[in-house]
């Protein structure tokens, strides 16, 4: 299941992000997203866990979720078909 992870702390790595959903199971991945012009996190990540039911808990446990000082939000990850279309600029 891949999962949303928003609110999180600028300086929370990849690593941390993982040990955080690990405690619940088997973690296929752990990735911030980045942003390409300045490096920096842009506040959210996906987290990947092979098993639905562990995935599900740790869900349920870490969403509003305190992580480095930050109030986590953690919710399954919508497929990008399902998300509304991004607003055009008009300039």
């Amino acid at each position: 299941m891949n999962i949303y992870v928003g609110n999180l702390p600028y300086n929370v790595t990849d690593e941390e992000l993982r040990a955080a959903f690990a405690a619940f199971g088997d973690v296929t991945s752990a990735k911030i997203i980045m942003d390409k012009y300045s490096g920096r996190s842009k506040g959210f990540g996906f987290v990947e866990m092979g098993n639905d039911s562990e995935a599900e808990e740790a869900i349920k446990s870490l969403d509003n979720s305190e992580l480095k000082g930050r109030n986590i939000r953690v919710n399954q990850a919508k497929p990008r078909a399902d998300r509304p279309p991004r607003r055009e600029s008009k300039y």
